[in-house]
């Protein structure tokens, strides 16, 4: 198991109704590590979320919002998405760049049960662990 790996598993263990954990480069969609225990989380849809995620934080509508924000203020407007957190029926998301890695992504994924300000809590304290590993 590499460091990710457990550093993801770390993360899920951290919390309540903790479905799974994943590190995502941002700049190839590629997913760098993950850690779950959902039977249904296969490798195709790992790779469908890792997708998705990048296209919250890199995709092509946000580069032109990105763009029209830029020739608006005079100064480049560049990966500026940061957090997300997304809520599903059963699932909350939670995503964040790992600072000074600006093509890093970790993502939480929890039970509609978790508490919410425990999972921002995990998400966040995992940063300094992950942001070291990632490339």
């Amino acid at each position: 198991m590499s460091q990710l790996d457990t550093a993801c598993q770390n993360l899920i263990s951290e919390v309540n109704d903790a479905l799974g954990a994943a590190v995502v480069d941002l700049s190839s969609g590629l997913l760098l590590s993950a850690h779950h225990n959902v039977p249904y989380f296969t490798q195709s849809y790992l790779d469908a979320v890792a997708a998705a995620a990048v296209d919250m934080f890199r995709g092509k509508n946000v580069n032109t919002v990105e763009s029209l924000l830029s020739n608006q203020r005079g100064i480049e407007v560049r990966n500026s998405i940061k957090e997300v957190q997304m809520s599903t029926d059963h699932t909350f998301h939670f995503m964040s760049v790992v600072p000074g890695k600006e093509n890093c992504l970790l993502v939480l994924i929890t039970g509609r049960k978790a508490n919410l300000g425990m999972g921002w809590s995990a998400l966040r304290s995992s940063l300094t662990v992950i942001a070291p590993l990632c490339p």
